[in-house]
């Protein structure tokens, strides 16, 4: 007969028929299913943890190993992690304590620098002389020119020299100081003129009675990078040159766009100019005279003297010298005016001699005039537009869609709203060229980047792929390896009472009749059946039929 599970293990809970199977098995498979359950949980947390955890990066890159220890210390304090890369030259935090920690370690001064800065002035010792403060001193400043230079986005290092000579009252003539500094660039960076001339006015301001002129400025390839012309300027092309052309020509290239596009269409118009400037500096003094005395202008008199002297002589006697000449002389007998009558005598008296002189000078203003003219740089020598414009388009009767040329007149109209655009000048030089055309359907694509080279779709796409795989490998464990086995623990289905039942019933009934051979034929088919499913409980579940066997040994014992 088929074996019926009692009341007492039907009515006990899971848990304990769990138990009673598990305590069951042999030790072989107790302790391959303790080591499958602790696979699983390892797993499980292997694979919580690694999807936790952070992602790390880099703090500081390329620091000396001062500077590097001091860092190490201070992480090592604030309990923050840190792992170092591949090649050692960067420490690495989780990502988002990463500005935190930058802040928190520049307030605490770090990273210092591989070059020593003011900080050597705080450990002067007690009687150091004169010329080891100045030598300390000089470091100093040295390193905190070299710590503003490194603050540049191009420079990975520099070094500054500075060359001050020692002040002294017996010297006439003051030396100069003069700087020289070194520059280490990242790799394929370059310093532009304007980058270079701001690192040597930096250092002219920095140290004082230091000229521009006295600064030199070389990077890591021993290429000199400032260059020294005594405040000339510089014969070289500048980039802001070629800035300011560019700008200009696509400032002419939108003002005849934006006048052409509501008659042309938005993608119908095309346009480009070529701009020939001059950025030659002239600097232009003359000093003209003027002639005096032109026709068209009086002479500006500046000063003038005028002198006139006239002296009357008298009439002396004449004769030997001698005694007698030194008589006094005799009354004068001169008549009022000179060369009138004279009334005693009554006859006229010979003129009296005079003497008369004059001078006049003048003094005329010079005519100068001193000019200095200095004309601008950036002037526009010639000026070349080319436009090009699209077909009309139309549509026919029949719905299709048809390009036409335009009119000579109206290429004429676009030619003349081009040249007010532009401010076109003969007198320059200028070219025009107008031109329609048929414009391809292409011109105006603008390629896009493609979904599988996006970055965020990228990004996204690990993050989903890192999870699936944790789910894979996780249900992969569950289904294949802890589900097959906890099947096996699992007691065999109950045997159906319904067949039991109706096979008991179909026996009583027999015996009542007393029909003896259908009630020997309905137990032997019971039995075989029976027995077949015993047969098969021992091949499925063994462990269950022993067990079977052994409380029959031991109550029958």
């Amino acid at each position: 007969m088929a074996t019926v599970p009692s009341e007492s293990n039907a009515a006990a809970p899971p848990t304990t028929i769990r138990l009673a199977q598990f305590n069951q098995l042999s030790n072989q498979k107790k302790l391959g299913l303790i080591l499958s359950a602790a696979a699983v949980i390892a797993l499980l947390v292997g694979a919580l943890m690694w999807s936790q955890a952070p992602d790390y990066r880099v703090l500081y890159n390329n620091v000396s190993d001062q500077d590097g220890a001091a860092i190490i210390t201070a992480l090592q304090q604030m309990n923050v992690p840190y792992k170092f890369s591949e090649s050692g030259g960067a420490i690495l935090i989780p990502e988002r304590q990463v500005h935190e920690i930058r802040l928190r370690l520049a307030g605490q001064g770090l990273p210092k620098g591989s070059l020593p800065g003011f900080e050597l002035m705080e450990n002067q010792k007690f009687g150091s002389s004169q010329f080891l403060e100045q030598v300390n001193y000089q470091r100093a400043l040295e390193g905190e020119l070299a710590r503003s230079v490194q603050s540049l986005s191009a420079v990975q290092s520099a070094r500054v020299h500075l060359a001050i000579a020692k002040p002294s009252v017996f010297s006439r003539e003051k030396q100069q100081p003069s700087v020289s500094v070194l520059l280490n660039l990242y790799p394929g960076r370059v310093l532009g003129v304007e980058q270079v001339s701001a690192i040597v006015h930096l250092m002219s301001s920095s140290v004082p009675s230091l000229s521009v002129k006295n600064v030199t400025v070389v990077d890591q390839n021993g290429n000199l990078l400032s260059t020294q012309n005594d405040g000339k300027q510089d014969s070289r092309f500048d980039a802001k040159q070629l800035e300011y052309i560019q700008e200009l020509e696509e400032n002419y290239i939108r003002r005849i766009e934006a006048i052409l596009t509501p008659i042309t269409g938005a993608a119908n118009v095309r346009a480009q100019v070529t701009a020939d400037m001059d950025f030659s500096r002239i600097e232009r003094a003359e000093e003209i005279y003027r002639p005096n005395n032109t026709e068209s202008e009086a002479a500006a008199i500046r000063s003038q003297q005028t002198l006139e002297a006239t002296s009357i002589g008298a009439k002396l006697d004449g004769g030997i010298p001698g005694a007698l000449t030194n008589r006094p002389p005799e009354p004068a007998a001169a008549p009022i005016e000179a060369g009138g009558e004279n009334n005693e005598e009554g006859d006229k008296t010979p003129p009296i001699p005079t003497d008369q002189k004059k001078e006049s000078t003048i003094n005329y203003e010079v005519d100068k005039t001193v000019q200095h003219t200095q004309h601008s740089t950036g002037n526009i020598k010639r000026l070349s537009a080319a436009v090009v414009v699209n077909y009309r388009k139309k549509v026919d009767e029949n719905g299709e869609v048809i390009y036409e040329p335009l009119t000579a007149d109206e290429i004429k109209e676009i030619n003349s709203l081009v040249r007010e655009a532009m401010g076109y000048s003969e007198k320059r030089g200028d070219s025009l060229t107008v031109t329609n055309g048929l414009f391809t359907a292409d011109t105006a694509t603008i390629l896009d980047i493609p979904l599988w080279k996006d970055p965020d779709v990228i990004m996204l796409a690990k993050e989903i792929g890192k999870q699936l795989l944790i789910a894979a490998v996780v249900l992969f464990f569950l289904l294949k390896i802890l589900r097959p086995f906890l099947k096996s623990l699992t007691p065999p289905p109950p045997p159906v009472e319904s067949e039991n039942l109706s096979g008991e019933a179909e026996l009583d009934q027999l015996s009542e009749r007393g029909d003896g051979a259908a009630l020997q034929a309905i137990q032997k088919s019971i039995f075989d059946e029976n027995l077949k499913k015993a047969k098969q409980l021992a091949v499925d579940e063994p462990a269950i039929v022993a067990n079977v066997v052994k409380e029959w040994i031991s109550k029958n014992g």
